[in-house]
């Protein structure tokens, strides 16, 4: 049997399905454009969010992902798509193991 979820878990499990949601209806208006310019707005409001919490760090790390994504790109342009695929591949991973979540 399983036990009641805490007011906790309710509210991650509510956030996941507004994630998920939104995400959704931004695909349907705007197709993968909608999508992404969803996920950038959450991006950028988590990582201000982690800034006034002093994890500064947050910037180097999204430039990073940002310097990664752009390689990729550039790479399958010239005709190497080797790191674009892993990169996908990778990326519906993690994605699909760690759903979207509260904050912390």
């Amino acid at each position: 049997m399983n036990r009641p979820l805490t007011s906790i878990e309710r509210a991650a499990e509510s956030r996941r399905g507004w994630y998920i949601g939104e995400e959704r209806k931004a695909r349907e208006k705007r197709g993968d454009a909608g999508a992404m310019d969803f996920w950038l707005r959450i991006a950028r409001s988590q990582i201000a969010k982690e800034v006034r919490a002093g994890r500064t760090d947050v910037w180097a790390g999204f430039a990073a992902v940002c310097r990664l994504f752009t390689t990729a790109m550039q790479q399958r342009a010239a005709g190497d798509s080797r790191t674009w695929t892993d990169l996908m591949n990778y990326a519906e991973q993690v994605v699909q193991r760690n759903p979207p979540r509260d904050p912390a």
